[in-house]
């Protein structure tokens, strides 16, 4: 993973020159500095006369006095103390990773007065830094040095000041790893679907190898013997043939339980014969949100040396509109043997999951089973762009989610299923229709569509449209692809699942 920042810890730094950035609580009295940047109080002058008084993720910048041992003094506020939560960390290094633009050495000192801050807090900020300074560029051939998070392909050399300097080193090399996770997943959305298609994205997921992941890639061949007529069905419109990939990585002991993560990968969605609309359809390069979400977690776990089994599994598709395309009206069979009727050719998505679902549960018998997809806009209209949907079968499984959510800032809304929602995906025709025939509930129907080949197992499903791709921009991310779900599934593994 490349990163624009170059991160060192230390009890104390040695300025000779570049950025020299304090922390300021609003209701902490004058801002101060190290007598060698501010020899001559100019910060407290300087706060005065700009009436600045550390508003949350305000910003004093000064040039430094004469005698000062940096070139240029910073001061971002943090806001109200007691107002300010464990993310406001990962926050506060956004803000600070924009503020630092074009620069190629800093020292942030992150002690605050009365404030003990700890290994956490530090590497939280680093983390912040890291994702405010991921952008997407690389079909650019005029590279834009204004974008406040970069200044070409430079690394700008980034020491972090802090008493628990020796544990926030350690606490760090965690937090890389999830930085890389959530970047690898941005970077999935981010590509263009001529360049990544269902082969290349399962060569993508390959590479994960290296970093000690098994990998299995299921052909078209494959899928077929295994009866995922529902799979099979969306991607017959297309020159690109599907894949399954089966990611494993076994981190604890081979007794213990697997858990298992399912993703969409609809690597282009037209709608198929159910065409959508021109306008907004370039945004469907993102329709693989799901499985760009369970690849990074993957590669987190991986990189994190994570003490605990887990299985990814992602189907990979696209879905066109050409003379070999399912319609609607056509009837499948699922691998679990149950028949769909396809209603709508644009509601794809749970018929690649449903294969991909039943597959998971059969072969590892797994403890519980999350899925995640970009799967409808009703969720979207339901909850906005702030939190992604949830269905769950399981309460304690439903509520280690919504706690995770919390903590990660991937917060997510319960849903509700129920038989009635069931009732209206059932059909004439076959065992069950592949949408509820109208406007109302569509976000529900869908997850009750996918429940129905969980069996008893514990399982969750993610609805992720509207978070996972063209979220608003905040202090960590400004990129169309936000990576949503590979930092909340990552603390959902590792406070409640691994060894």
């Amino acid at each position: 993973m490349s990163s624009r920042f170059e991160f060192s810890f230390s009890r104390s730094a040695k300025i000779a020159g570049g950025v020299a950035v304090v922390l300021r609580f609003s209701d902490d009295g004058p801002t101060s500095a190290p007598e060698d940047l501010d020899p001559s109080g100019v910060i407290s002058k300087a706060s005065r006369t700009a009436r600045f008084k550390g508003k949350k993720f305000g910003k004093l910048d000064l040039l430094a006095p004469e005698g000062s041992a940096a070139d240029r003094l910073m001061v971002i506020g943090l806001g109200a103390r007691q107002e300010f939560g464990a993310q406001d960390w990962m926050k506060a290094g956004g803000v600070v990773a924009a503020a630092l633009s074009g620069v190629e050495k800093a020292s942030v000192f992150l002690d605050v007065p009365d404030h003990d801050t700890t290994a956490k807090n530090a590497a939280d900020f680093a983390l912040g830094m890291m994702l405010r300074a991921y952008r997407f560029d690389r079909y650019k051939t005029k590279k834009d040095d204004s974008e406040d998070n970069g200044d070409g392909d430079k690394s700008a050399k980034v020491t972090l000041v802090t008493a628990a300097h020796s544990a926030a080193k350690k606490a760090f090399e965690t937090t890389e790893a999830v930085a890389g996770g959530v970047i690898l997943a941005r970077d999935l959305v981010n590509e263009p679907a001529n360049v990544l298609g269902p082969e290349e994205f399962a060569a993508k997921a390959e590479e994960l190898e290296k970093l000690g992941v098994e990998i299995e890639i299921l052909t078209e061949k494959d899928m077929r013997k295994l009866g995922m007529g529902a799979l099979l069905g969306v991607a017959q419109g297309s020159v690109r043939p599907p894949r399954l990939v089966v990611m494993q990585w076994k981190g604890a002991k081979p007794k213990d339980k697997t858990y298992a993560f399912i993703g969409k990968g609809v690597v282009f969605d037209t709608g198929g014969i159910s065409i959508k609309p021109a306008a907004g359809m370039e945004d469907m390069k993102g329709d693989m949100g799901g499985a760009a979400a369970v690849t990074g977690l993957m590669h987190t776990l991986a990189a994190r040396k994570a003490k605990v089994n887990v299985v990814g599994v992602i189907g990979l598709v696209e879905n066109m509109p050409d003379g070999n395309a399912q319609r609607p009206g056509d009837i499948v069979k699922s691998m679990s043997g149950q028949t769909i009727e396809v209603i709508n050719t644009d509601a794809e998505g749970r018929l690649v999951l449903c294969d991909a679902l039943w597959y998971a549960n059969e072969r590892f018998k797994p403890a519980f089973m999350i899925n995640l997809a970009t799967l409808t806009g009703a969720i979207g209209v339901a909850l906005g762009a702030h939190h992604a949907g949830l269905f769950c079968n399981d309460d304690a499984l439903a509520a280690n989610l919504l706690i995770s959510g919390i903590n990660t800032g991937e917060r997510l809304w319960r849903m509700p299923l129920g038989r009635e929602y069931d009732k209206m995906i059932d059909s004439r025709f076959a065992d069950m229709k592949n949408t509820g025939g109208s406007r109302q509930a569509g976000a529900i129907t869908a997850a009750q569509f996918l429940k129905r080949f969980v069996g008893s197992t514990p399982w969750a499903h993610l609805d992720i449209a509207s978070t996972a791709m063209g979220a608003p921009s905040d202090e960590i991310n400004q990129s169309w692809a936000s990576g949503y779900g590979v930092r909340l599934l990552d603390e959902l593994v590792r406070a409640y699942y691994e060894a």
